[in-house]
């Protein structure tokens, strides 16, 4: 039961994730309601963090730095037993009630602080240290929250399993959202990868329309879509090791944030005049396939400490089903 001087503390969380997060939202109906409950205030914490730095220009730098260590003062206060506001009272009640631990948060509001820093990419790993802390921060946290039946040995793996589920969300995230990103002066994409594909982060960034009809720009998504995938087959055993009650909400999310490469894929990889959405039929499909969804019992000796990934070396080959293997 919520003690009625939360609900509305509550309600405000489930309001900004309902009109924030389709998928996410529509996945955690899957979850028993105490568990929602937490999800939505872990979804509010990151998303107000996001939103703020996304507010950044040349001109507000130094104010929003400023804004952004007092979102951090806010969430140590929390953490404290000192919270103010309806999100901070949830993150007070969702860290005690199911002992998430705190530094996947603060890692959370360090990987959005860089977006105040760094807005281009060398090569792939320095984006994955991006979408780690982002994303990955995400996944850590909604472990805890979802639960691992099996202990804490067994917990540490899930998390590696999650950690990387958010990897291949953030990484969708940026996929989609290549003009939007561009708008904010930011361009994502491994310069190192753009390069073997003829490309720069000026071509993104001039938002030119004509770009998305370049074929090395097609070629460049399908490489870069081939990785994303990689990662969800990766990270997929990890489902299996959490609590029954939040598996199907774990496998919406997934499906889901995989379903937007696909559509990505339809309109001909153009997520630079348009971004890539998944329509409300199915929407509804993935939300019925992940009712129906049972996990398989995971092989507990084949899991090892989580799931590894090894990436070919950066050739010149341009073939991009031969560029991302899984080992």
């Amino acid at each position: 039961m919520i003690a009625p001087a939360s609900l509305n503390d509550a309600a405000e969380c489930a309001r900004i994730t309902m009109a924030h997060a389709r998928t996410f939202s529509l996945a955690s109906k899957l979850l028993p309601p105490e568990k929602r409950r937490a999800a939505y205030a872990l979804y509010a914490f990151c998303r107000v963090a996001d939103d703020l730095v996304d507010q950044a220009d040349h001109d507000n730098l130094g104010a929003l730095r400023i804004e952004l260590d007092g979102y951090r003062d806010q969430l140590q206060a929390a953490l404290d037993g000192r919270p103010a506001g309806p999100i901070f009272r949830e993150m007070a009640w969702v860290t005690r009630a199911y002992d998430v631990a705190p530094d996947p948060l603060f890692e959370l509001l360090d990987g959005v602080g860089r977006d105040l820093e760094a807005h281009t990419y060398a090569t792939w790993p320095e984006l994955e240290q991006y979408c780690e802390g982002v994303a990955s921060s995400v996944g850590e946290m909604c472990t805890y929250v979802f639960g691992v039946p099996a202990g804490p040995a067994m917990r540490t793996k899930a998390i590696q399993y999650a950690r990387t589920l958010g990897t291949a969300m953030q990484l969708t995230n940026i996929l989609r959202d290549v003009g939007e990103d561009a708008h904010r002066g930011r361009c994502y994409l491994p310069a190192e990868d753009m390069a073997r594909f003829g490309l720069t982060a000026q071509d993104v960034l001039s938002r030119d329309p004509s770009l998305a009809r370049n074929p090395s720009w097609a070629k460049l998504m399908a490489f870069e879509v081939s990785r994303a995938r990689a990662l969800y087959a990766a990270a997929m055993p990890g489902i299996a090791l959490l609590e029954a009650d939040a598996q199907r909400c774990a496998a919406a999310c997934a499906n889901g944030y995989a379903g937007i490469l696909s559509a990505i894929e339809a309109q001909g990889y153009d997520t630079i005049s348009s971004r890539a959405r998944i329509g409300r039929l199915a929407r509804v499909g993935i939300l019925w396939n992940a009712w129906r969804y049972r996990a398989p019992t995971p092989d507990l000796s084949a899991l090892g400490h989580g799931p590894r990934i090894v990436w070919e070396p950066n050739t010149a080959s341009s073939n991009a089903d031969a560029l991302v293997r899984l080992a």
